[in-house]
């Protein structure tokens, strides 16, 4: 299953935890054997592995156990910046985004209180 696919954050969660369940039989462990390594108790890892959401720090734990930590540098590739930033930044790392504004565009027509109609 491809995750650009999943409409919602139900469905991405259902799908992480029938991976990580998969990967955990492959390795033949219990949930018992991966709470335990991890340090988390047993029913963390059954919500996370039925798509309930975990915390992230409990997440990694157990990426851990399971020996994929190392899939998240694929997950989150390091990025830099451009060569087009790096020339306008002299050479400085970018420390802020600036955001993106609403730009307001002007009325076809001024604005009345409706008292004249």
């Amino acid at each position: 299953m491809n995750f650009e696919q999943l409409l919602t954050s139900e469905a991405v969660l259902a799908e992480i935890g029938q991976r990580l369940n998969r990967r955990r039989l492959d390795l033949n462990l219990t949930q018992a054997e991966v709470a335990e390594q991890a340090g988390v108790s047993k029913r963390t890892v059954e919500r996370l592995e039925a798509g309930e959401s975990i915390q992230l720090s409990t997440f990694v734990r157990l990426l851990r156990v399971l020996d994929w930590l190392g899939g998240m540098e694929r997950l989150l590739p390091e990025t830099g910046p451009s060569p087009i930033q790096l020339l306008k930044l002299k050479g400085k790392e970018r420390q802020r985004a600036t955001g993106t504004s609403a730009r307001l565009e002007e009325p076809s027509r001024p604005w009345t209180w409706g008292d004249d109609d």
